[in-house]
C-alpha cells in the first residue's frame, strides 16, 4: 500500500513540476531535447504570454530578431523562454529559431583572429550587440557580425553555457 502511495506521489510531482520555473527537467517533454537550452527568435516581433495558449494575458513583447533566449519549459506548441535579464513567458514555437545567437555583454568587445588573446583583433563589439555564434571551445567562441568574424572569450557573452562545447 505504501509503495502505491509514494508511486502516486512522485507522479503528482513529476507532473506537477512540468514547466515550473527554478524545476530542473532534463529533457523537454514535447521536444525531448534538453532543458534549459538556448534558441533565438525566428521573427521580428512576439509575444511572451502568462500561459501556453492564446487566451493567457501578454506580458511581455520581444522586438529584436536574432534575439538570443532560453527555454526552461515547454508544452504543446509553446516554450517558456527567458531573455538574460529574466524577462519572458510562453511563445508559440513557430517564433523561435534553432540558429544560435549571443549578446555581446562587456562593451568593446574584441573580436580575435584565434581564440587567443595575443592574436590580433579583427573588431570590437558594442555590449548588447546580438552575434551569430559559432564554434566554442571550452573558453572561446567564435562569432559573425556585421560581416566580421572572429573569436571572443565565452564569459563576456550571453546564450552559450559555460561549459558548452560546439564544433
Amino acid at each position: 500500500m505504501i509503495k502505491y502511495l509514494l508511486a502516486a506521489l512522485v507522479g503528482a510531482l513529476s507532473l506537477a513540476c512540468m514547466g515550473t520555473p527554478g524545476i530542473a527537467r532534463d529533457t523537454g517533454p514535447v521536444t525531448n531535447l534538453p532543458l534549459p537550452r538556448f534558441v533565438s527568435m525566428k521573427a521580428s516581433e512576439g509575444n511572451a504570454r502568462r500561459g501556453p495558449s492564446l487566451t493567457h494575458r501578454i506580458d511581455w513583447v520581444f522586438k529584436h530578431r536574432d534575439m538570443p533566449l532560453q527555454i526552461t519549459a515547454e508544452h504543446g506548441h509553446w516554450r517558456r523562454v527567458e531573455d538574460r535579464e529574466g524577462q519572458g513567458g510562453w511563445i508559440h514555437y513557430s517564433l523561435l529559431s534553432g540558429v544560435r545567437t549571443v549578446v555581446v555583454e562587456k562593451d568593446m568587445l574584441p573580436l580575435h583572429m584565434r581564440p587567443d588573446a595575443e592574436t590580433p583583433v579583427t573588431v570590437a563589439l558594442e555590449a548588447g550587440v546580438i552575434a551569430r555564434l559559432g564554434k566554442c571551445g571550452p573558453e572561446w567562441c567564435q562569432l559573425k557580425s556585421g560581416g566580421y568574424r572572429g573569436w571572443a572569450p565565452k564569459s563576456r557573452l550571453w546564450g552559450v553555457k559555460p561549459d558548452e562545447i560546439r564544433d
